[in-house]
């Protein structure tokens, strides 16, 4: 192999053979930019990984086999991967080969995805869709590494610096916000909806496929075993660790006994009680529209859309978009220490409350929550020990 410039052109190039004897020839704009493809070619001839440009598969062809693969994920999953390829990936980068992506392609890929206007957490959706379709390619040899995985450890010391905290009153409602949102809320299957959701913790999709069989209400627990997806099909939760049991204090049994008394269902704990899917799961978006948005609007926890309306006021709308909001609520509870009227669990409990996967998860998304040890206590302590 040798880099060298190309005659009567001001590009740079270099030669060289793959592992079946084929030459090839690369064009570069620079002499730098050959050497660095050079180096890399050498590299990966070596450890018998190189994928020649030639043979190397376009980003389109490599997302059409990465669905192949996902087949048997929840067709709710399966469509989500496949709006980000057609509606982002493709359109941006669809006809780029795998050999073209490092590091820096991807960077100039998820601004592009900014500037078009793409909030940050689908930017980052998006590019865990795109890691996950070259780590795909990269089991089947059709690519040598994967550029996001690779930019991953790259920026893995700077996320935390960046990494939004949720904040009481902006992404986790109060105490008090939570209460006058419950009392506005329909009477019946809404308020008893959204008080399961504020002192369990439970995903919408859990609360979506709670069955009346799963709650215990003389001993006040309920059972998560199953969960509904956007498309109301019953599966498992999430993870292993979100089949889990919670227990639920005195006025919720009440309310969920009063409620078991008028709801239709004998299955479904929230059913829906209208239209094709009557007594089947409940959509997600109509609890957000009919019961979410409106108790939220009712109790005044709003915000200011910075629109005006025909006579020129102000259009509030609600001050917490998704329901997510309560289960922030809930952990945040669990955290809190009794004094400050929160239960004061270990970190440990809490993340089995929430049924996440791990103890990291929820360290990562809650851990600015956790009361703080009294430092000044700890060193009087440590010095008193030493002098």
């Amino acid at each position: 192999m040798s880099v060298r410039k190309r005659l009567g052109t001001d590009k740079w190039c270099h030669d060289y053979f793959d592992g079946n004897g084929k030459r090839h020839q690369m064009l570069y704009r620079t002499q730098k930019e050959a050497k660095e493809a050079e180096a890399k070619v050498r590299m990966e001839l070596k450890g018998n990984i190189h994928v020649a440009d030639p043979n190397s598969i376009t980003v389109k062809e490599a997302g059409a086999d990465w669905l192949k693969a996902c087949d048997k994920l929840e067709r709710s999953t399966r469509d989500q991967y496949k709006g980000h390829l057609e509606n982002h990936i493709y359109p941006n980068i669809g006809k780029t080969k795998l050999s073209k992506i490092g590091v820096p392609f991807v960077y100039a890929f998820l601004d592009k995805l900014r500037e078009q206007g793409l909030s940050e957490p689908m930017v980052r959706a998006v590019r865990v869709s795109l890691g996950a379709m070259l780590s795909n390619a990269q089991k089947k040899g059709l690519v040598v590494f994967n550029a996001v995985k690779e930019m991953g450890r790259d920026s893995k010391k700077s996320d935390g610096r960046h990494k939004k905290r949720l904040k009481v009153g902006v992404d986790i409602p109060t105490t008090e916000e939570v209460k006058r949102i419950i009392d506005a809320a329909e009477a019946g299957r809404p308020r008893v909806f959204l008080r399961v959701a504020a002192i369990t913790g439970m995903r919408a999709s859990e609360l979506r496929g709670l069955i009346w069989d799963a709650i215990n209400l003389t001993k006040g627990e309920i059972e998560i075993a199953q969960r509904a997806d956007a498309y109301g099909a019953i599966g498992s939760p999430k993870s292993s660790s979100g089949k889990r049991t919670i227990p639920i204090g005195p006025k919720a049994i009440a309310e969920l006994r009063e409620w078991k008394l008028q709801c239709t269902s004998r299955v479904f704990v929230f059913p829906s009680i209208k239209g094709k899917n009557k007594g089947g799961v409940m959509n997600h978006s109509n609890i957000i529209k009919d019961w979410w948005h409106p108790a939220q609007m009712s109790a005044g926890v709003t915000i200011d859309t910075g629109k005006v309306d025909d006579e020129g006021k102000p259009v509030l709308g609600p001050k917490y978009s998704g329901l997510h909001a309560l289960r922030h609520y809930f952990a945040s509870y669990c955290i809190n220490a009794k004094e400050d009227n929160g239960l004061g669990l270990a970190p440990k409990v809490v993340q089995e409350r929430l049924g996440h996967s791990s103890i990291v998860m929820t360290l990562d998304v809650y851990g600015h929550l956790f009361p703080k040890g009294d430092a000044s206590a700890e060193l009087a302590a440590a010095e008193a020990a030493l002098f």
